[in-house]
């Protein structure tokens, strides 16, 4: 039995999120992460994402999108 993937490239991480490569690095370069999730950067250069980043990302705006919003006291 194999191990699973504890890092992602980023074409892998971009795919499982539904985006564009370029997106991710974009976003990167921009905030220092993408939405909170960084990266391994290796001697090359080469970027390596967590295995578990884009289902945490997914969690998170599923918490996000379920919140509603009162007018009078914000979201909740």
């Amino acid at each position: 039995m194999t191990e699973p993937a504890k890092h992602l490239s980023t074409e892998e991480f971009a795919t499982a999120l539904g985006i564009k490569p370029t997106t991710v690095r974009v976003r990167l370069c921009r905030t220092g992460s993408y939405f909170g999730v960084r990266p391994l950067k290796t001697p090359s250069g080469r970027l390596l994402w967590p295995a578990d980043g884009p289902q945490r990302l997914i969690e998170e705006a599923s918490k996000v999108s379920s919140r509603k919003y009162n007018r009078n006291y914000g979201w909740r």
